[in-house]
């Protein structure tokens, strides 16, 4: 796919806000025909700039409200160790990110659970499948701001 001009730009800011707008909606809020708008959509979903479509849950409402920042200091840094790593996350749902790190963290997980017993179960597995040097596990207090919505504002748009 060629550069992203406004028209795409504009489908992947609505679809980012309401994945669920039906076709008509989404091709008038972005000024387009029906026909069009789809052929578009189908070419972002085929360039790989739209990966899926999902429905953002209430973490609360589904007893999931409490969000563990846990960061990881190792001292193995080798490929085996990380694919070792990456496998024992991998299956764990509570665990919703995972990044490789620079800095003096090596590794950062996000994990979303019910209560701190909730949190000692996930540690307590996370620990039985690998070694880990030194955790660090920060509760988060509040959330001021969390969106899936990737900003738009640095994509090179097409003349």
């Amino acid at each position: 796919m060629a550069k992203l001009d406004a028209f795409d730009l504009r489908i992947l800011a609505r679809l980012q806000d309401d994945a669920s707008l039906p076709l008509a909606e989404l091709a008038e809020a972005v000024g387009l025909s029906s026909t069009p708008c789809w052929r578009r959509v189908q070419k972002l979903e085929a360039a790989g700039y739209i990966r899926k479509r999902v429905a953002l849950l209430d973490r609360a409402k589904l007893q999931a409200g409490v969000t563990v920042f846990i960061a990881v200091k190792t001292a193995r840094h080798s490929m085996e160790w990380l694919e070792r790593f990456h496998a024992a996350v991998l299956d764990l749902p509570e665990i919703v990110d995972f990044y490789r790190m620079s800095g003096e963290i090596d590794y950062l997980l996000k994990a979303c659970v019910s209560d701190i017993a909730a949190y000692d179960a996930l540690y307590k597995k996370l620990i039985s499948r690998i070694d880990l040097n030194d955790v660090t596990s920060m509760f988060a207090m509040e959330e001021l701001k969390s969106t899936t919505a990737i900003p738009l504002g640095f994509v090179e748009r097409a003349s």
